[in-house]
């Protein structure tokens, strides 16, 4: 009967520690290793870092899935025109072409790349990166899978995990990091490639915008730039000066970004010829300016618009923040907050 008894207590405690350590939710694993991944390929190629996710964790369910683990596929992209590596299995058809990958962060560029360089695409690039909904409707739209729900599906994944918080997240920011995170697993990256940090590091005084972006060619990232054009820095968002002739459209072509895009990093409407030395920046610009620099002191001759050019920040935001509409001019003496 003591035999017995001691089984019976060595199951029950068993079940008791089975029970009190749950297997932890996979999805949660997944986002916590790749959100990294996914915000550095939102500021290189322009597609959403949700979007990104949650396509990750529907397409591989959370990294699970064959094409995954044996081939590094985490968006179920066919062979196509693919000439690399390849592996067959069943899908819409029997025994269908995959790419297969060396690395999972590879899956993500080639993921980036696929949506950027088609045309049928290319109408997703006019809308704002928070749209979420209206990327997970225009993927359906454009083709990318045949699931009548997939939309919903999307959605739902991004609302349950949240994942509409890295859209908003810094490109130096960590997998849970947000604005101020640190970025943890890969440096901080513009289009040009990884930016070095230590002694080469970029001022980021708002009176001294002519500072060099120093670059070097990053592992998983392509020069989309020229590098035979100077590229500069203002909190931390690239941009250039326009020389005579040129306009929006111009350097958009030349940068290889979409007009839309160009325009709305801008904060303007429409394409129209640049003044020689307009600052044109070729990313988003930030929500607020650098940390030192709270607030600006207006002289009277500048815009609002005008403003945000030269601190590197949203429109919007200024617009919020200040809480003033976008017809308010600003006085001498003026105080505009660029933080909160």
């Amino acid at each position: 009967m003591k035999v017995i008894y001691s089984i019976c207590l060595a199951v029950m405690a068993l079940v008791c520690v089975s029970y009190a350590a749950p297997e932890r939710d996979p999805s949660l694993a997944y986002i916590e290793k790749y959100s990294s991944v996914a915000i550095s390929e939102m500021y290189r190629s322009g597609v959403p870092a949700s979007i990104t996710l949650a396509q990750g964790l529907l397409e591989s369910r959370s990294g699970r899935s064959d094409l995954a683990v044996k081939g590094n596929n985490h968006f179920g992209i066919k062979c196509h025109d693919w000439k690399g590596p390849r592996m067959f299995f069943d899908d819409d058809a029997k025994g269908e072409c995959f790419r297969k990958y060396a690395h999972p962060e590879a899956s993500f560029k080639d993921h980036s790349d696929f949506l950027r360089y088609r045309d049928r695409y290319k109408f997703l690039f006019d809308l704002e990166t928070s749209d979420y909904k209206g990327w997970a409707y225009g993927l359906k739209k454009a083709g990318y899978a045949t699931d009548p729900k997939y939309p919903q599906k999307l959605i739902s994944l991004i609302e349950r995990y949240d994942l509409s918080r890295f859209d908003t997240a810094s490109e130096d920011s960590g997998a849970y990091g947000g604005q101020d995170g640190k970025h943890q697993g890969q440096s901080r990256k513009d289009r040009n490639g990884k930016v070095k940090k230590g002694k080469n590091r970029i001022p980021e005084s708002p009176n001294v915008l002519e500072q060099p972006v120093p670059v070097e060619k990053g592992r998983f990232e392509e020069f989309k730039f020229s590098l035979s054009r100077q590229l500069f820095s203002q909190n931390k968002v690239p941009f250039v000066y326009s020389v005579e002739g040129e306009t929006y459209g111009s350097i958009a072509r030349h940068y290889d970004l979409f007009l839309g895009e160009i325009l709305r990093f801008n904060d303007v409407d429409k394409d129209k010829p640049l003044p020689p030395g307009s600052i044109v920046y070729l990313q988003a610009k930030k929500n607020r300016a650098a940390k030192y620099v709270d607030k600006y002191i207006a002289d009277g001759n500048e815009t609002l618009w005008e403003i945000s050019q030269r601190f590197g920040v949203k429109l919007k935001k200024i617009l919020e923040i200040n809480g003033l509409s976008e017809s308010y001019v600003p006085r001498p003496e003026d105080t505009i907050l660029l933080r909160k």
